[in-house]
């Protein structure tokens, strides 16, 4: 059976290939649909834009269709940026855009506090299945630290390890990180849904 990613995000592909690795299925990504519509992620909740994600691309390539949405609270910006995680720094900002403008709002505030949530929604061409939701409590750092990952990474420190996503291997990361546990929750359901196809 095949499994299809609705993302083109291939620092995203990479990191949910790695999760879902046991699964008995070949994943496939939304890169490998050229004639794929681009999913306008126009809700108002991570929840709301995983499942619209899902289910458009579901629709179009007749698979099973996991998505993602992820968003970043912080306490202090009133749980800004949220959904527009990606784009706070504008439409077609880059990471480091985001990084520079997260650090520059936060300057001279005191509550780093800060957490990251990502909500999957499962698919199949005939409707909603299930969706998991995975949380990460931490900080947002005065400064950048690490190389590694992607989006706010290196300025957003966990508080299970007191390091930032940045300073994390990708196995560290996965162990703990808000897509993981969102995806690991969604692990089980899969398997269900296969079993009973099969």
């Amino acid at each position: 059976m095949k499994l299809l990613l609705a993302t083109r995000n291939e620092d995203k592909v990479i990191e949910i290939k790695e999760i879902l690795k046991d699964l008995d299925v070949e994943i496939v990504s939304a890169s490998q649909f050229p004639n794929m519509p681009d999913v306008i992620e126009d809700k108002n909740t991570i929840k709301g834009n995983s499942i619209k994600k899902a289910t458009e691309c579901a629709d179009f390539s007749k698979l099973l269709t996991i998505a993602d949405d992820t968003g970043l609270f912080v306490d202090a910006l009133d749980g800004k940026p949220g959904v527009y995680a990606a784009r706070f720094a504008g439409e077609n900002c880059s990471y480091k855009d985001n990084r520079v403008k997260m650090l520059k709002e936060m300057k001279t505030i005191p509550n780093r506090n800060a957490q990251f949530r990502t909500v999957c929604a499962l698919v199949s061409p005939d409707g909603l299945i299930a969706t998991t939701e995975g949380i990460v409590e931490g900080k947002i750092t005065k400064e950048e630290f690490g190389n590694n990952g992607f989006g706010y990474d290196a300025i957003f420190k966990a508080d299970e390890t007191g390091r930032t996503f940045g300073e994390m291997t990708q196995t560290e990361k996965e162990t703990i990180s808000h897509r993981s546990k969102a995806f690991n929750k969604m692990i089980p359901i899969i398997i269900k849904y296969i079993k009973n196809k099969g």
